[in-house]
């Protein structure tokens, strides 16, 4: 079979990504720079800029000098890669070999697979606008060889599409960095006035290879197909599966339970041979008359315990309708964290969060009411208190600081303060009575102000002055005058006390 390959360029690949993110960014110049020997230099340039005459490898000083209201944002180190990894794991479904081309593009080898799209003009059509339609700029190109595909698609202006056997004509007008050379080889061919391939193309190879050395005419022969490129395809990760095909349909609740129980001693099995436990699992179930229905499960904590995760699907089987009857059994876990292989009987009289039984009892409850009703928070190094709290993303993390003892807080702490009508008997006196939702509190004790100062390198505005208050019903409530007193001061509610 004779080999093809496809070319993909993603012309703006970092600005299309953050474009995507950020979408008011469309319509305004920017670029992404880094520090290069003592100098500021863009490392990529949106379209906009591009227009304005911006491009990759000025100085930044100098982009700013030519065009107004430039963005200048820092360079992400390793971006490419993990943008470039994403979108070849898609393009997996049209090629089992794609290869990532640093800085920008990736490869297909395409050989026999085109055919299933209608030939190669659908194929390559089909692959490009949906990458454009996704939000990114791409072009492509396909001939037999990686480097002619990669100088077509971004030198090439008659067709992407270059027939088998025909790379060296398809390689003459284009210029000498359509063959991937290094920087210094093309500056040499410029000032020896060689502006096309062509235009060397007829050199006797030894006078190129003593010009420009062997990595030259390496390149030219793996564009013209007379050596070999060789190429390392993008592995996907391995998904973590198990199947169950039926002899006759199921339509119980039991048979599914014991389906599931079988798909899990399968799946548990290998997991707890990698030393790998369950984030994430999804119970997909084909029914005869050609539907699927499925159930998922989440826990807090890797775990490749049977028990446990059968107990989260129980729970999840009456969701299940087998209609006429289940013919295929297929469970996924598409997250999946490593874990500590501990003893058995070291869980027992380890409390806290790291007592298996308390994520085992999480992930019950959270199958019932759902995982985003269970929070938990650590203490984050900020002055306002709304501010001081971040959520953690599970029992394992944990705090960068301590949490603040000496001072007291409320159990509640509204995420925004709501404003209150109070009446105090002299300036900087506590309350006497506040109007919170329309009911009034008259304030029996209070304790107070403690002033919290606005962190001035992140906003600007007033201090805060916090009383703890207790009404005249045994309410306990937390409150703030917002900056020194006036004839209007303003008064918020920011927490209650147990």
């Amino acid at each position: 079979m004779q080999k093809r390959f496809m070319a993909i360029w993603f012309r703006h690949l970092t600005t299309d990504w953050l474009t995507l993110r950020k979408p008011e960014l469309k319509v305004l110049p920017f670029v992404f720079t880094a520090p290069e020997r003592n100098r500021v230099i863009i490392t990529a340039a949106n379209p906009v800029a591009e227009t304005r005459g911006v491009y990759s490898g000025m100085a930044a000083a100098d982009a700013k000098a030519i065009t107004t209201n430039l963005q200048v944002l820092d360079h992400i180190p390793g971006k490419e890669v993990k943008l470039l990894r994403q979108l070849g794991l898609w393009c997996i479904r049209y090629t089992p070999v794609v290869v990532i081309d640093l800085p920008d593009s990736l490869v297909l080898d395409i050989s026999g697979c085109a055919h299933l799209w209608g030939g190669e003009r659908a194929y390559l059509k089909e692959i490009v606008n949906k990458l454009r339609a996704s939000g990114y700029d791409a072009r492509a190109a396909i001939a037999d060889t990686v480097g002619t595909a990669w100088a077509v698609a971004r030198f090439g202006k008659t067709t992407p599409i270059i027939e088998s056997g025909m790379q060296a004509q398809a390689l003459l007008n284009l210029p000498p960095a359509a063959l991937r050379l290094e920087p210094f080889i093309l500056e040499k061919l410029q000032k020896l006035g060689f502006s096309t391939i062509k235009s060397f193309m007829q050199i006797p190879r030894s006078v190129l290879r003593r010009r420009f050395g062997e990595g030259f005419l390496l390149r030219l022969a793996q564009a013209l197909g007379v050596e070999d490129e060789i190429i390392k395809p993008l592995i996907p990760p391995v998904p973590y599966t198990e199947r169950l095909p039926c002899l006759e349909p199921v339509r119980t609740a039991k048979a599914i339970e014991i389906a599931i129980q079988k798909l899990l001693e399968g799946l548990c099995s290998r997991l707890q041979a990698e030393g790998k436990g369950i984030r994430k699992a999804v119970l997909k179930c084909y029914r005869t008359d050609g539907k699927m229905v499925q159930a998922g499960i989440s826990t807090n904590r890797g775990s490749h315990s049977v028990s446990h995760l059968f107990k989260l699907f129980e729970l999840q089987v009456n969701k299940i309708e087998p209609a006429l009857g289940i013919e295929l059994f297929l469970l996924e876990a598409p997250k999946v964290e490593d874990i500590d292989l501990l003893q058995e009987k070291l869980w027992a009289g380890n409390p806290g969060l790291q007592d298996t039984a308390l994520a085992e009892l999480l992930d019950r409850i959270a199958t019932k009411v759902g995982p985003e009703r269970i929070r938990r928070y650590l203490p984050a190094e900020h002055y306002w208190p709304e501010r001081s709290i971040k959520p953690a993303a599970s029992l394992s993390e944990t705090p960068a600081t301590k949490w603040r003892t000496d001072r007291l807080r409320p159990l509640r702490l509204l995420g925004r303060p709501e404003p209150v009508e109070v009446m105090a008997l002299l300036p900087d006196y506590p309350p006497k009575v506040f109007t919170y939702k329309g009911r009034r509190h008259v304030v029996e004790k209070a304790d107070g102000p403690e002033r919290i100062e606005r962190e001035w390198w992140r906003d600007k505005g007033e201090h805060r002055d916090y009383y703890t208050v207790e009404d005249s019903e045994g309410g306990r409530y937390w409150l703030f005058r917002l900056g020194h007193y006036d004839a209007a001061p303003e008064w918020y509610l920011h927490g209650f006390f147990a």
